[in-house]
């Protein structure tokens, strides 16, 4: 939200600049992101005065020049060769002096410089009105009317503006303040000065030539609704000073009467919008809705489907004129036929508006008031306001009564405010004085006094204001929490959680480890097509989450799983011949469950992991080989010893996802899948390349992460291996071969891996061979040779009583 220095001036007397009142604003809690700086015409004239020609001659060496002296209120007239027919002794110019910098209405900027044109000395330029971004002729130089003495500068002759603004990030709490009047009431506050409201005592109704009917069919939409209508205005270009208003808050000027309503809704943060009454059919106004579908051509020319939820602005024939707090329609707006007028200043529920705008893609100046929610006690007085101004601007007549129908009035909040607890939250005990100065301040009423607490009624406007510590806050705010000093017994409470372990850190430590394994991270839409959960086990349709407003059917619904977003971006990637791939994305999923309410859906953060391709790039000095499962499954593994976790077992799965792969589990949790993309998975995409895919339970591994690493000696003895190779039923897995011989022997088994797997018919049908080592360690001797067979005739016996199985010999 952009704010006007010069244009808060006139609500409030500032005695600060704008870098001091940039900070108190910042302190108040309307953030100053920016101050930026405006000049009606770029460059604001720098350099340029006023001058007067002394004496003009023909040029010795050019037909077309003239040498003149020119007084612009130095010690000595300035020598100025000037190219112009119109130029002539005794005029009064607009001048150039050395080192001004111009804009010109086209072309670059340039800088004047002391020169000699055509053997003659120049040091200044006598300006034309398109060589300073005035205007466009070039037909010769401006010749002034003025009694300003020379040396004036030329920016006081054309009132040029020069201002600076404040760029405010507005918090969406903060409606009230979504104005210049409503800055200036912060202000008054801070700076202990009074807001001077623009007057309407004004106002008059002159005739009732022009009589509306206004009817509210949807009053839960629209709460209230003022109008009044205006005849014989005179639609221009509006003046000068209303035209830098706006420029300077980034708005472009329309027309004096659209000007006028633009202006006076960041003054007063009341929306308004102004109907060309000829084309307002049975001179009635209509709030309603309409049914689904119907078109609708807004003023930019664009024509929109309509929702029955969409509140319209209608005709006497029921026919739509307005989006109602949103954006004007094309065929009712003013245009510069329009002579007669309608001016609406209402109030909609910000319910609806923020709906319609989401809808339609539609953030106006309007909608974005509404949707927080403006004054609804405004109404009128904006409404006044404005027919003030375009009466002034662009003339005609009040040519009706002021229509105000609010059929059900919102009461002021009532609040008891406690000094006893003012005391306890800001941590200082405030003089009561202070406290009641603030409270008027903000337009806060006391009703009632006690000396335990104060009774309060708040406008309905602050919509952000309705508790004790509410008020208690806007106290605070005001009152400045830098002037809150420090207790002898520091204390602090808390209502947030703050988590052992940061997740975002981990998410960063993880990123830059697989990073560095030469994965590259995805960021892909949450969004996600409704078919790709057709008949699938794993991740149901009726598991979805349908969006309500979707941009499109290829994005509506919420994804179940970071699969297939993984899966679009490598068929982007093999379309475009980038064969091999490892990529990764850790982001949230989301599922619909058993509850009510929110309680139904479900929201995870997981980590996917993608190999397609080559795992490593062909060179000269080895051959490139094809992904494996393995190769995946080793940085997945990875993963899970860089967050130390442990005490995971593995099982082998087989479902329409994987078309096979194995779960890693820690009790009873799977914490990530690794396996083969199903080809049916695949074909979803069009995929006919080989995908190994990872998802890993980001949310488990968060909480499983173990930040305490425990060290311990090296054992000064050695260890000794010994291998065994095991013909067992294929249907075993090395993985219950591993945990039957730590089951066996716990204190001097380290480690179990598996060196080699045959199958052959030499074996018997529906057998397997694993070879494996076993590594053995006593961390107290030396281990001997009849331990070392008793352990592993322990492991033999359980393996032949156990799985059934035979040691090869």
């Amino acid at each position: 939200m952009n704010i006007s220095y010069n244009w808060l001036k006139n609500y409030i007397n500032i005695n600060k600049n704008p870098t001091e009142l940039g900070k108190i604003l910042t302190a108040a809690g309307l953030e100053v992101e920016a101050i930026e700086t405006f000049e009606s015409i770029k460059g604001g004239l720098q350099g340029l005065v006023i001058g007067k020609v002394l004496t003009c001659e023909q040029h010795p060496n050019a037909d077309r020049l003239r040498c003149t002296t020119v007084d612009v209120g130095q010690e000595n007239p300035l020598k100025i060769v000037c190219g112009a027919p119109n130029v002539a002794k005794g005029q009064t110019v607009g001048v150039a002096l050395v080192g001004a910098t111009l804009y010109p209405t086209s072309g670059e900027s340039f800088t004047i410089k002391k020169s000699k044109i055509r053997g003659e000395e120049s040091e200044g330029m006598i300006c034309a009105e398109d060589e300073i971004g005035l205007g466009t002729s070039h037909e010769g130089i401006m010749v002034l009317e003025t009694s300003l003495s020379v040396g004036t500068p030329l920016a006081k002759y054309f009132n040029i503006e020069n201002d600076f603004i404040f760029v405010i990030g507005l918090t969406p709490n903060r409606a009230d303040a979504a104005s210049h009047i409503g800055v200036a009431r912060d202000l008054a506050v801070l700076l202990n000065e009074k807001v001077i409201k623009p007057s309407i005592d004004n106002f008059k109704v002159d005739n009732h030539n022009l009589p509306f009917e206004v009817i509210i069919e949807n009053k839960e939409a629209c709460l209230r609704y003022s109008g009044v209508s205006i005849s014989g205005v005179k639609v221009d270009n509006s003046p000068e000073w209303l035209q830098n208003r706006l420029k300077s808050i980034g708005l472009k000027p329309v027309n004096n009467i659209v000007d006028s309503t633009n202006f006076v809704l960041h003054e007063l943060g009341q929306p308004l919008h102004a109907f060309d009454a000829d084309k307002i059919k049975k001179n009635q106004l209509r709030i309603k809705t309409l049914s689904d579908s119907t078109k609708f051509v807004t003023l930019d020319n664009i024509e929109r489907n309509l929702s029955a939820n969409d509140l319209m602005i209608c005709d006497g024939d029921g026919l739509p004129m307005c989006i109602a707090g949103v954006f004007g329609g094309k065929d009712s707006g003013i245009s510069s036929n329009t002579v007669n007028i309608f001016l609406e200043s209402a109030y909609f529920s910000p319910a609806f508006i923020r709906k319609t705008g989401q809808k339609h893609l539609l953030k106006t100046d309007a909608s974005f008031r509404f949707e927080r929610g403006t004054d609804i006690n405004m109404t009128v007085f904006a409404l006044k306001r404005v027919a003030l101004l375009i009466q002034e601007i662009a003339g005609g007549k009040i040519s009706s009564e002021i229509i105000d129908i609010y059929p059900e009035k919102i009461n002021d909040f009532e609040v008891v405010l406690r000094y006893a607890q003012i005391d306890r939250i800001l941590g200082k005990k405030l003089e009561k004085t202070t406290i009641k100065t603030i409270l008027e301040g903000l337009e806060i009423k006391i009703i009632n006094t006690t000396d335990e607490k104060l009774t309060l009624q708040i406008p309905p406007y602050r919509v952000d204001v309705q508790r004790e510590i509410d008020v208690i806050e806007e106290i605070g705010r005001l009152y400045g929490y830098d002037n809150i000093e420090f207790g002898e017994n520091l204390g602090s409470q808390f209502l947030s959680h703050f988590p052992k372990v940061s997740p975002h850190i981990l998410q960063q430590k993880i990123t830059a480890h697989l990073v560095g394994q030469g994965f590259i991270e995805m960021w892909n839409n949450s969004l996600a097509k409704p078919t790709y959960y057709e008949n699938l086990e794993s991740f149901k349709s009726e598991n979805s989450i349908e969006i309500l407003n979707k941009l499109s059917e290829d994005l509506g619904v919420m994804r179940q799983s970071l699969l297939f977003s993984g899966l679009e971006v490598i068929a982007h990637n093999v379309n475009r011949k980038q064969i091999d791939l490892k990529l990764f994305e850790i982001a949230k999923i989301y599922q619909k469950k058993e509850g009510e309410g929110l309680s139904k859906y479900k929201e995870e953060t997981h980590l996917s992991m993608f190999l397609v391709g080559k795992i490593n790039a062909e060179t000269w000095r080895k051959t490139d080989k094809n992904v494996e499962f393995h190769d995946l499954s080793a940085s997945v593994w990875s993963v899970l010893q860089k967050l130390n976790i442990k005490d995971v077992k593995t099982e082998l799965i087989q479902n329409d996802i994987f078309a096979f792969g194995v779960n890693y589990m820690r009790g009873k949790n799977i914490l990530a899948t690794v396996g083969q993309v199903h080809k049916n998975i695949l074909k979803k995409t069009d995929l006919k390349v080989n995908v190994l895919y990872a998802d890993v339970h980001w949310d488990l591994l968060v909480k499983g992460y173990q930040e305490k690493v425990t060290y311990q000696e090296i054992s000064k003895f050695p260890e000794v291996r010994r291998d065994l190779s095991l013909v067992l039923d294929k249907n075993i897995t090395f993985q219950q071969v591993k945990e039957l011989a730590f089951q066996k022997e716990r204190k001097l088994l380290k480690q179990v891996n598996v060196f080699d797997v045959y199958e052959g018919e030499n074996l018997g049908q529906n057998k397997k061979s694993y070879s494996v080592s076993f590594i053995l360690e006593d961390t107290e001797a030396t281990l001997n040779e009849t331990t070392i067979e008793k352990v592993m005739q322990k492991l033999i016996e359980s393996y032949e009583k156990e799985l059934g199985g035979v040691i090869r010999k």
